[in-house]
């Protein structure tokens, strides 16, 4: 399945499986946004995968706005899948 971004009453939605091979879709989308906004909140609800790769990428991506002092909100710690992700790699804290 592809990733999809939507985006619903100022939360930009992701569907799919996330993986190595397709992440550099969502980093350059993600980074495209914060490069032209004062923050973002992104949700992955709807995710039924993601690997560690996409994992880091997207804590890279949040450590780079917190830099910027912008705002990245993810929305993830309903689903199991995600906080696995962020919690193998001592990040859970990040989630909303």
């Amino acid at each position: 399945m592809a990733v999809h971004i939507t985006y619903n009453s100022g939360v930009y939605e992701i569907k799919g499986l996330l993986s190595s091979e397709n992440s550099i879709y969502l980093e350059n989308h993600l980074n495209s946004l914060l490069s032209t906004s004062n923050g973002i909140v992104v949700s992955f609800e709807k995710v039924e995968a993601m690997d560690a790769y996409t994992t880091r990428n997207i804590l890279a991506i949040y450590d780079k706005a917190q830099k910027d002092d912008k705002s990245f909100f993810i929305i993830g710690r309903k689903n199991k899948c995600i906080s696995a992700c962020f919690d193998a790699l001592g990040s859970t804290d990040v989630l909303l």
